[in-house]
């Protein structure tokens, strides 16, 4: 079965977004890319909720051809156009397309059915609603949490409304230079 993989920025007192959905308080830099991006490597489907699918594809497919794209602008966005993209949404029903696939009812089922088919690892980037409903059924087997050092208050938290508890299993803390600790836990497989 593919592994799906959670990507998510958060602030230390656990949010995933400001109140309004604000990320500038994210922090990103070339040790932390370069880190993530030998993660994606091992993925051949990326996963979105609508909001975050519609931001990374107004800038991604193109992002490489700027004559002054970082390192990290040309992987990714090679990356990005190579994949297929999975979008969690109930407005954009019926806008497949050669390399989009949108999911709009039966989400656990066809989460599920999309985990069980050949291929590598699904990745999914923020989208912190979505990520929310894939938990409730249980359906992230990684996490990836890249924890930045500010403090919002208020916002959209990281986890919320579980139906029952999720053991993890810490495989390796990760501290950057910028103050960002990127957790890195597996779900534990109960016996």
């Amino acid at each position: 079965m593919r592994k799906l993989v959670l990507f998510m920025h958060a602030t230390l007192d656990g949010f995933a977004a400001g109140p309004n959905g604000e990320m500038n308080w994210i922090h990103v830099d070339d040790e932390i890319f370069d880190y993530a991006g030998s993660r994606t490597d091992n993925a051949d489907t990326g996963l979105y909720g609508r909001v975050t699918y519609e931001m990374m594809d107004a800038y991604w497919p193109i992002a490489g051809d700027s004559p002054n794209a970082s390192k990290h602008d040309k992987q990714h966005s090679e990356w990005y156009n190579r994949v297929d993209k999975v979008i969690i949404s109930k407005t954009m029903r019926g806008q497949d397309s050669d390399k989009r696939k949108v999911i709009s009812d039966n989400i656990p089922a066809q989460v599920t059915a999309l985990k069980q088919q050949e291929g590598k690892e699904i990745v999914m980037f923020g989208s912190p609603g979505t990520a929310h409903s894939l938990m409730q059924y249980d359906l992230i087997d990684e996490y990836w949490l890249f924890i930045n050092p500010v403090l919002l208050g208020q916002g959209i938290p990281l986890f919320k409304d579980l139906k029952e508890t999720i053991n993890l299993k810490l495989i390796e803390a990760r501290a950057f230079t910028s103050g960002v600790v990127c957790l890195h836990y597996e779900k534990e497989q109960l016996l």
